[in-house]
């Protein structure tokens, strides 16, 4: 049986991971690339006899080695040699895409091009030659429409066909005019003559555009630096003749070709009315309309997902605190276990995992939201619409990208920064990315925004989003005025189409984001869960505030005094936070003891408890598309009467409680945010600033809201 290797490859918003997802599904393995914590996703896929090794490539716009997602994506077509590629490319901007590809025909190795967003092309008028642009590269073409499986079976086939007859499809070399192409036969003789070893790794064509382009990355990696007196002598007759540089003189061939293709293969109707894209972004993208209308869209979002997901929480919060912990009681009595193991199990670990999977439907649903707003190209035209008060402290729209991103968590949003040029951008945008109120603490704001707010919750929690950008822009302003100056940059970016994202496109990448959730609640939360038990009962069978945990909280609670939540519970909450948000709800619902008060239950089987969950979900399905049309308040009106909310209550005001929030929404996000910051700069001092930074904005931020409230007479 034969095992192939084929990389995938292609520009931003080509649609690229929605064809990955369509040909790999569930089958998609993620991970890092070496060395690095750019994301990897291979898969293993089986047609007919055929073994294939799918490995997906960073997005790139060139294979210049300029960036890190650029080096990876060198580096392993070059050193690792897949026997096939596939670039994606988008059928609506031909064109442009057609740089990548003509740089990888340089390899030598064989090309199959998937023409996705084909259906795009043909609304926008576009009228693609198939047959002519494989003739004029050389290579196949498989037009596909990805987010609905259009082209994929046809795409499969063909890296059949290519992989079976690897030798007829090597890419022949496409003419870079005489004198170019008269500097690379000049060079290859040379390099013939006096280094054949070195000819011998490496694709020749590439190998002697990248040296005679100057490359430094090539240059070192050879062993050639020291011909560069050769490499002047061949490329002096170039600039003479064209008057330029020569990186300039090579991406203008490359250029000059792509933009024949094109003119070859494609035809555009007359366009007499301005499509779909064109007209909604009149409004969306109107300077006076663009942010009201973005703020509106969030509150949608917010109102949405919360609503819906109320009976949902409940329901999972009552399977947990009944059945689950029914039956583990009953487990331990039989196997005849201790009292504080029965209290480590169901307090510790049933408690205080359980109080943060309650969140789990409400957390799925927000991604889901989002999700469908990134997937319908509406993030991307926020992105525009925050440009102008991004200027405000140097960055561009470009650097909303990665903020946004910080929604669902603030981890990858610190990758995301890479797609920012300077190192300057990506260190203040990272800076900026803990504003953002990540998943994790949604359980927090969902927990008091139900204690205190029921009836304006998920305006409440809005509030809390909107906050946190105004922050980062208050602080942005600061840091440029400050530690960052620098130029204000030019925004250019690619706006994608609108599309309407498939329900399996939503789902899997839904699932993606709320993988992590799950991970984490069975790993980090399990863990400081159980920490917080032992730290509860030391000295065992005292009282919650004479055990260690008390002590530590009483210890730094004065720091949170002026604040409004100066008691050792809240203090605790926070501190074991810094682990995880999630952590905090977890603490709280072991300090405050929420598992009921024993009571006399009606005694079920096992069966009619099954029962009862199938008939209590039915009920909350009924329940959540109910509320979507009655405006209820969902989530907080469900969980109103929460043993853990009513004892919250009586620790907190109204006003004290927001503030706690804004506390939760400003400070550090979580421990692997902090290796991440760190493994990403590689610099203690950079991520000893942030540190620095979110113990003191979260703090100041609170106390404004709380002395000012009190001012005002709120409190």
């Amino acid at each position: 049986m034969k095992k192939i290797t084929v990389a995938v490859i292609g520009n931003p918003n080509t649609g690229k991971s929605t064809l990955i997802n369509a040909i790999a599904g569930t089958r998609l393995q993620v991970g890092n690339w070496p060395g690095v914590t750019v994301e990897k996703k291979t898969a293993l896929l089986q047609v007919e006899d055929l073994t294939i090794n799918l490995v997906d490539l960073p997005g790139i716009y060139s294979l210049s080695p300029y960036t890190q997602e650029e080096i990876i994506a060198r580096d392993f077509l070059i050193k690792e040699k897949p026997d096939l590629i596939i670039d994606v490319v988008d059928a609506t901007n031909l064109e442009r895409n057609l740089y990548l590809l003509l740089q990888l025909l340089e390899l030598g190795i064989p090309v199959i091009m998937a023409l996705n967003i084909f259906d795009e092309a043909k609304k926008k008028g576009y009228e693609i030659d198939i047959n002519a642009l494989e003739n004029a590269l050389g290579i196949k073409v498989v037009p596909t429409i990805a987010t609905r499986g259009k082209g994929i079976k046809e795409l499969l086939l063909a890296v059949k066909e290519v992989a079976e007859n690897k030798n007829a499809y090597i890419p022949r070399a496409l003419n870079y005019g005489k004198e170019i192409e008269e500097a690379l036969k000049n060079l290859k003789i040379r390099l013939e003559k006096d280094y054949p070893q070195v000819l011998q790794r490496y694709p020749s064509r590439w190998l002697c555009l990248s040296l005679l382009e100057g490359d430094e990355a090539v240059l070192k990696e050879t062993g050639l630096t020291h011909i560069k007196n050769l490499l002047e002598e061949i490329r002096r007759p170039l600039i003479n003749t064209f008057n330029d540089d020569i990186d300039v003189i090579l991406a203008d061939a490359r250029y000059g070709i792509a933009h024949g293709i094109n003119k070859e293969v494609v035809r555009k109707k007359e366009k007499l009315e301005p499509d779909f894209t064109e007209r909604v972004d009149k409004i969306v993208l109107n300077r006076f309309l663009g942010l009201p209308l973005f703020l509106v869209i969030m509150w949608i979002v917010f109102k949405i997902a919360f609503d819906f997901s109320g009976p949902f929480c409940d329901w999972v919060d009552g399977v947990i605190s009944g059945e689950i912990s029914k039956w583990a009681s009953i487990s331990l009595d039989a196997l005849h276990s201790p009292e504080w193991l029965k209290s480590l199990i169901i307090d510790g670990i049933i408690g205080g995992v359980g109080a943060v999977l309650v969140f789990v439907p409400l957390i799925g649903i927000f991604m889901f939201m989002v999700t469908f707003l990134e997937g319908s190209g509406y993030l991307a035209r926020a992105a525009f619409v925050m440009d102008r008060i991004m200027h405000s402290f140097g960055l561009h729209g470009r650097s909303f990208i990665p903020l946004v991103i910080g929604f669902g968590c603030n981890v990858p949003s610190i990758y995301a920064t890479r797609v920012l040029e300077t190192e300057r951008d990506r260190k203040l945008t990272a800076l900026l990315c803990p504003c953002m109120s990540c998943g994790a603490r949604l359980p927090v704001y969902v927990l008091f925004a139900g204690a205190f707010f029921a009836k304006y919750g998920a305006t409440v929690i809005w509030s809390l989003y909107i906050l946190g950008i105004i922050t980062a822009v208050v602080l942005g302003i600061i840091l440029n005025k400050t530690f960052y100056k620098g130029m204000k940059p030019v925004f250019i970016m690619e706006l994608p189409p609108y599309r309407m994202p498939t329900f399996k496109y939503l789902m899997i990448y839904t699932w993606e984001k709320l993988k992590h959730f799950l991970i984490k609640a069975g790993t980090f939360i399990l863990a400081f869960s159980i920490l917080v038990w032992v730290l509860l009962n030391i000295p065992y069978g005292a009282p919650k505030d004479q055990t260690a945990l008390a002590r530590i909280g009483k210890v730094i609670s004065p720091v949170f005094a002026p604040l409004g939540f100066g008691n050792w519970e809240a203090s605790s909450a926070l501190l074991t936070g810094v682990v995880a948000k999630e952590i905090v709800v977890s603490t709280m619902a072991q300090i405050y003891g929420i598992q009921e008060e024993e009571e006399t239950q009606e005694k079920t089987t096992f069966g009619d408890d099954i029962k009862n969950i199938l008939v209590s979900f039915g009920e909350a399905v009924k329940d959540g598309f109910s509320n979507l049309f009655t405006l209820k308040s969902g989530v907080f009106e469900a969980e109103k009467e929460n043993g853990l909310k009513n004892k919250l209550q009586n620790a907190f005001t109204p006003l004290s409680a927001y503030a706690f929030m804004v506390f939760v929404l400003l400070y550090w996000p979580c421990m692997v945010f902090a290796f991440t910051l760190k493994a990403e700069f590689g610099s203690w001092r950079f991520l000893g600033q942030a540190l620095l930074t979110y113990t003191i904005v979260p703090w100041l931020a609170a106390f404004i809201v709380y002395q000012g409230g009190r001012l005002l007479g709120l409190g």
